[in-house]
């Protein structure tokens, strides 16, 4: 037994990370991301599916390139979320304090919408 199992005995462990392949190798028991977690994981080739994924979505769904960034941004959280929640529960925060008030809520409560719809699982964080 390594050390990892023997803690899994005595306590509840949580990965707080966004590379999905390492969260998939120890199975934690439940997981939650940060945005500077998640900007490291974006940088590895392995996800470029879900950068990818997330430009396209924030040009589709903003107004100003402001706007743009911050939807991508959002989505680009709600990818990772998905990925990870395939594996395990997540929490991920949702920045409400990016951009215009109405688009915040906008784009919390989609954001919101498509996690409620893909498993009750997920916990939202919101990071007020």
């Amino acid at each position: 037994m390594n050390q990892l199992d023997g803690i899994k005995q005595f306590t509840t462990v949580v990965a707080d990370s966004g590379d999905i392949e390492s969260i998939r190798h120890y199975q934690p028991q439940d997981a939650t991301t940060n945005p500077s977690l998640l900007l490291k994981a974006a940088g590895l080739e392995q996800y470029g599916h879900l950068i990818e994924d997330a430009i396209t979505w924030g040009k589709k769904h903003g107004g100003t390139q402001e706007q743009q960034v911050a939807a991508a941004s959002d989505k680009l959280a709600v990818n990772f979320g998905a990925e990870i929640l395939k594996s395990i529960p997540v929490a991920s925060p949702l920045k409400s304090t990016r951009g215009y008030r109405s688009i915040k809520k906008k784009v919390s409560r989609k954001r919101a919408i498509w996690w409620i719809s893909t498993s009750s699982r997920m916990l939202i964080n919101h990071a007020f």
